[in-house]
């Protein structure tokens, strides 16, 4: 009984500012990236790139006019509209998610994937392709940027959390229209 009445009070318990606190961890994380970027363009382009750990670590400058892995090259109009798409998803998440306890993982996380995906749509916008420059060369893993490790993990923890904290049948009841 008294678990029960812990798991409901999580639930139902109210979070403070959600929403302005989700705009400020956006503002923060979009910002960040964009410097980070910023400091790739000017102190790595036209460079052969900053070994930080021999044969694992490598900074290198990459203009990258796809997503992913290289794929959709030259299609910006596409990745362009298919990020407005997505946009329009996660606040539709925002709007419609209680603003509960029990969901601030998930407007946590869906903060995190909306700043990556926005921090590289700013870069498609404004130069036509997105700034990359960690490169792991010990696995020759394609080079990325701040972003892309914020989809990255944002994603990863949005599985997480969809296979073992929400997965009652009723836990995206909201989104419902």
């Amino acid at each position: 009984m008294k678990e029960q009445t812990l798991s409901q009070d999580r639930r139902t318990r109210p979070l403070k500012a959600p929403r302005l606190k989700g705009f400020l961890l956006i503002l923060f994380l979009v910002l960040f990236d964009q410097i980070t970027k910023l400091l790739a363009i000017r102190g790595l382009k036209d460079n052969a790139g900053v070994t930080l750990i021999d044969r694992v670590l490598v900074l290198r400058y990459l203009e990258n006019r796809g997503m992913a892995f290289g794929l959709l090259q030259g299609r910006l109009l596409f990745l362009v509209l298919i990020c407005l798409v997505f946009f329009a998803a996660i606040i539709y998440l925002f709007v419609k998610a209680p603003a509960t306890a029990y969901y601030g993982p998930l407007l946590f996380t869906a903060a995190v994937v909306f700043s990556g995906a926005m921090g590289n749509f700013i870069d498609r916008v404004f130069r036509g392709y997105v700034v990359d420059f960690i490169y792991f060369s010990l696995i020759d893993f394609p080079t990325f940027n701040v972003a892309d490790i914020y989809v990255t993990c944002g994603i990863i923890a949005l599985v997480f959390l969809i296979f073992f904290r929400y997965k009652e049948e009723d836990d995206f009841d909201f989104l419902k229209p």
